[in-house]
């Protein structure tokens, strides 16, 4: 069979190498891919823009293309899997509908407070002032956040008043985050511990993937600015058997329960970002309509299941009845940047040790990469995902830094302590609280 996987980065290499794995898959088309999906064996980049919905169908016609994997949210938002249905085509991804969990905060948290998800205190906002004087009657520090889809970027956690006010005006007057900022969602700020939590969703089925955590912070200890995400790793030790059953009773089954009496079923990844507080509670801080990226990379590298088949299933409605497989190993990814990320940075900088880096515990994923007249260059921020498999969470990060040590180009960087807090975790876990 033929399948297409949509969109540049990390999250689509992953995929498409699982994909170009199995044995029932010919050829993977990503559209339009980069540098390490051009590289990869059975796989064939298209030269089309992720938001380019017109020309994506028009290639999955023409290439006869059985499934389309949507990796972005953008596409989703805009309609793809809409589109692709009317066509015909098998399409992995939440309709225009559901997808607005992702594509607007108010219409999100919305949706929490209609059906009982517990989540932070919100108010959103069109008009400035409006913002403003909220802010100066409510206690620090608070959360903004642009309505819209900003690239993991619309989030500003404000510690005092005249940071919350600048905040209202970056985003409500001088847009600094386009369209996606015409209104703006101020929230309590939650305090606890950040998990990602990913399944897959169809209609009322639904199947929990393997835990994770990601480092969305810029700094060392989880500190400075947000970004699309700097590491992530597999299993999430935060998550034992106590809280996941939670979150599943509390979270998941409700959303997708909710999304089907509201006549919007999902089909596809569903991410639910959670904060857990001290006492184990969890609250929703965010919904992504789409695998996670840099979370994807340790949890395909632990997926001893075929991608192919866990689609079908869910496409066919037999999510019920289908057992994904993992490999009992920890798998982390350390995520390598450009110098001045997430502000202004570089591109067009040669990359040299990829092959040198990889084994058969370490995979390196590429993201803002591109082919330059036979090398490969950086082409974005978020450069590479360096993922690596190891018994313990501290042999996967040994095993990821090495591989990370390897490879060099002008201003690289990454944050050295991804994956602390598992390891940290690790050290008082209880032994009859299993890991998932």
């Amino acid at each position: 069979m033929k399948v297409l996987v949509i969109g540049n980065g990390g999250r689509e290499h992953a995929l498409a190498w699982k994909l170009a794995a199995s044995a029932r898959v010919k050829t993977v088309y990503v559209a339009p891919g980069n540098a390490g999906t051009a590289a990869e064996g059975g796989v064939q980049n298209l030269p089309i823009p992720a938001d380019d919905i017109d020309a994506l169908l028009a290639a999955a016609l023409a290439h006869r293309v059985d499934l389309t994997i949507i990796g972005p949210e953008a596409p989703l938002v805009n309609g793809i899997v809409d589109r692709f249905d009317e066509a015909g085509l098998a399409c992995f991804g939440p309709r225009r509908g559901p997808a607005q969990l992702e594509g607007s905060k108010s219409f999100s948290k919305a949706f929490l407070e209609r059906h009982s998800i517990p989540t932070a205190a919100w108010q959103s906002f069109t008009d400035p002032a409006a913002a403003g004087d909220w802010i100066r009657s409510h206690p620090m520090p608070l959360v903004i956040k642009a309505d819209g889809l900003a690239a993991g970027k619309g989030v500003i956690v404000a510690q005092d008043q005249d940071q919350a006010l600048r905040a209202v005006d970056e985003i409500l007057v001088q847009q600094r985050f386009g369209a996606a900022g015409q209104r703006l969602v101020i929230e309590e700020f939650l305090e606890g511990e950040e998990i990602s939590f990913i399944c897959v969703a169809a209609g009322t089925q639904v199947l929990p993937l393997a835990t994770s955590q990601d480092h969305k912070a810029r700094e060392v200890g989880d500190r400075g600015p947000n970004t699309g995400g700097m590491g992530a790793y597999s299993p999430a030790p935060r998550v034992d058997t106590v809280l996941h059953q939670r979150i599943m009773d509390e979270v998941i089954h409700p959303t997708i329960q909710g999304l089907v009496e509201e006549k919007i079923p999902y089909l596809g990844f569903l991410y639910a970002g959670l904060m857990i507080d001290s006492s184990g509670n969890p609250r929703v801080l965010e919904y992504n309509c789409r695998f996670g990226d840099p979370e994807t990379q340790p949890i395909l590298m632990r997926l001893r299941s075929g991608l192919v088949e866990l689609c079908e299933a869910a496409l066919e409605g037999r999510l019920d009845r289908y057992d994904a497989q993992w490999d009992p190993r920890f798998a982390l990814g350390v995520v390598m940047v450009a110098k001045g990320y997430p502000g202004e940075y570089a591109r067009g900088d040669e990359i040299s040790g990829l092959e040198q880096a990889e084994s058969d515990t370490i995979k390196v994923f590429h993201a803002g990469t591109r082919q330059q007249t036979g090398r490969v260059v950086t082409d974005g921020g978020r450069v590479l995902c360096v993922t690596a498999l190891g018994e313990t969470v501290g042999q996967a990060q040994h095993q990821a830094y090495e591989g990370v040590s390897t490879i060099c180009w002008r201003g690289a960087d990454w944050r050295p302590d991804i994956g602390w807090r598992a390891l940290a975790q690790q050290q008082t876990q209880k032994p009859e609280n299993e890991t998932l």
